[in-house]
């Protein structure tokens, strides 16, 4: 059985069902906020007639409508400090965006103390729109007592901003479910003024020259043996302390982590991406080996890379399914395809009824759903636009340096015809693709088949002859049949590759779980 978990759905609803009470190690989350937004529309009286709230794909859209009230009306209901403070909450700030985004986190911290061991932590990022009333929320939650640290990330950078001082930090908020919380220490990097004035040995060891202090008389005796203890020109006794066995600095609550810059190989080109190096030095700090971390807002996975490369169990939750793709990827880039025997996917369609009743449910999520099943890349339609295409593979198969190209993919959840596939290769035609896929519900038609077989093929250099026009149903997609093209694991280039992560010993990094440089 898999030690690791990967959800699909609402992360509420995912907690009550399946984690079950003291089960986590470490919980960290970074929900999603229009942290971009003013305070004017922040703060803006609602009417509570827009429709049920829902987050699309990265997208920071907690708004204050049916569903926030009736989840506001749950909490309060429910009793306790929680009520408390969200009544107070409502009384101050009114029916706004603020007061749904509360209302919505909440119950979700409710259960996710519920999950945490009495050794546990939470970790809470958010940025400073909000992180004054989530910290009195979480002394709700978990009591005053338990919240530990305000960390605050600072990662720098240029700013246009002249008219006050620039927003270059997000806050975390950090507590515990008890005083049994599990916290090992972190430290930095050596100060600059022991390097400087280190020496090195022959085999190219550095280190510094210190006192005996009150080094008893048998610990002398047993440097100098080791030849860690040496005589200087004016006959004093001093000892070697090597640099590879002193700890830096150990850290406090103010991070200095850069951002991924557009240069990093870390950076995938996810909008909310966050530097393994930050979550990195959470689990360290609030977990140990074996442990496990769950993260309910995985997003584009980062916790949930950091978590396994760091040897410890994992549970992430996300509400769409181009997180679970993109997660998915991610892994197999990262730690190669045998990565996929280790986890289990819960919530995805697995037969053609659950793919219907996603489509009927949610037809956004049923086309992220349908294109992770071939591996594309939903198209990036701006607004007001649409070119026929859901989605994409892109592929090189002249070399490296060689043209991009790509297969043009066209997601139909109901009835489908030959109309369809004319317009797929008109669409083709337009774009100058190589080859198109229609993914479909239904069974296609002689007419679609002739329509497919008339559109000849795409040779590639690789040697082989692909369908330019291909049909694949849902239940063949499910049944494992995959798209007629070019081999996919040599030339695929539609999601930019995490880095490897090299199977050998490196320094910091556990034995068998070291980035590759």
């Amino acid at each position: 059985m898999p030690d690791n978990f990967l959800y699909y759905g609402d992360n509420l609803d995912i907690l009550r069902r399946w984690i079950g009470d003291e089960s986590v190690d470490l919980v960290y989350l970074d929900p999603p906020f229009n942290s971009n937004a003013t305070y004017n529309i922040l703060f803006r009286e609602k009417s509570g007639t827009a429709s049920a709230a829902q987050i699309k794909a990265f997208g920071d859209t907690w708004q204050w409508d049916q569903g926030a009230a009736q989840a506001y009306a749950e909490v309060v209901e429910a009793g306790g400090r929680v009520s408390q403070v969200m009544q107070a909450f409502r009384t101050f700030l009114g029916t706004n965006d603020m007061l749904a985004y509360l209302a919505m986190m909440a119950p979700r911290l409710v259960e996710l103390r519920r999950v945490l061991k009495p050794t546990g932590s939470i970790y809470l990022h958010c940025d400073p729109t909000a992180s004054h009333y989530l910290k009195l929320l979480m002394d709700a939650v978990f009591g005053p007592r338990n919240f530990r640290n305000e960390i605050v990330w600072h990662y720098g950078g240029p700013s246009p901003v002249k008219t006050s001082f620039a927003r270059k930090h997000d806050t975390i908020l950090m507590a515990r479910k008890s005083e049994f919380a599990v916290f090992n220490p972190q430290w930095g990097k050596l100060p600059f003024y022991l390097s400087g004035r280190a020496r090195k040995d022959p085999d190219g060891r550095l280190w510094v020259d210190q006192n005996l202090g009150k080094l008893n008389p048998e610990t002398i005796e047993r440097m100098r043996l080791e030849g860690r203890i040496f005589t200087t020109a004016t006959g004093e006794s001093r000892r070697k302390q090597y640099l590879d066995e002193m700890e830096g600095d150990q850290l406090d609550d103010v991070w200095d982590i850069p951002i991924i810059n557009s240069q990093a190989r870390e950076r995938l080109g996810y909008p909310t991406q966050k530097p393994e190096a930050l979550l990195e030095r959470i689990i360290n700090a609030s977990s140990n080996e074996g442990d496990v971390v769950l993260d309910p807002f995985c997003g584009c996975g980062t916790t949930i890379a950091a978590a396994q490369k760091l040897n410890r169990r994992w549970i992430g939750i996300d509400i769409t399914h181009l997180a679970i793709t993109l997660i998915k990827h991610r892994l197999q880039s990262a730690f190669g395809e045998g990565i996929a025997s280790t986890y289990t996917v819960i919530g995805e369609p697995v037969c053609l009824t659950d793919a219907q009743a996603l489509a009927a449910t949610d037809p956004y999520q049923f086309q992220y759903w349908a294109l992770g099943l071939v591996g594309a890349r939903p198209a990036e339609v701006k607004k007001g636009a649409d070119k026929g295409i859901d989605g994409g593979i892109y592929f090189h198969d002249e070399g490296e340096g060689g043209p991009t190209k790509q297969v043009v993919i066209s997601v139909k959840a109901g009835h489908t015809n030959v109309a369809h596939l004319r317009d797929l290769r008109g669409v083709l035609e337009r774009e100058k693709g190589q080859i198109g896929l229609l993914i479909c519900m239904e069974e296609p038609t002689h007419h679609m088949r002739a329509e497919a077989a008339g559109a000849g093929f795409y040779e590639s250099p690789w040697g082989g002859k692909h369908p330019r026009l291909q049909i694949l149903t849902i239940e063949q997609l499910l049944a494992g049949k995959r798209i007629d093209c070019p081999p996919l694991r040599q030339t695929n280039v539609t999601f930019k590759k995490a880095p490897r992560v090299n199977r050998k010993a490196g320094a910091g990094v556990p034995a068998q779980h070291r980035l590759e440089e």
